[in-house]
């Protein structure tokens, strides 16, 4: 093991390492951070939303790139994803427990810049 390596003691108390390529939370965590990732989980914090309703807010967001964040988040389970079987269906999200807790401190530095930019 590397000096100074961060570990974590996972469920079955076997330690992994936090900055290890292999490490089971390192995807989750680039799912969270990234480019589009912080604005969807920003934008589920109040209220369930469809697709479009999301990429709506979401500026600048290609319909493609919102897929693959949703599908990711969505597999992280971050997101839940439900679809109405209507013509065309109707796919509605929203966080889960584990997406609003992992949500929450994005949305606190969120309003602690916006707070900051409009003083």
């Amino acid at each position: 093991m590397a000096e100074g390596a961060q570990l974590k003691e996972t469920g079955s108390g076997r330690p992994y390492e936090v900055f290890h390529t292999d490490c089971p939370a390192r995807d989750v965590v680039d799912h969270v951070t990234s480019r589009w990732g912080v604005w969807v989980l920003i934008s589920l914090r109040n209220t369930d939303l469809r697709f479009y309703e999301l990429r709506e807010s979401i500026r600048g967001i290609s319909e493609k790139m919102l897929a693959q964040t949703l599908r990711a988040l969505v597999e992280d389970d971050l997101v839940w994803r439900k679809v109405e079987p209507t013509t065309p269906p109707q796919v509605t999200y929203g966080l889960t427990e584990f997406g609003r807790d992992v949500g929450e401190p994005l949305t606190e530095l969120f309003d602690r810049i916006t707070a900051r930019l409009s003083a």
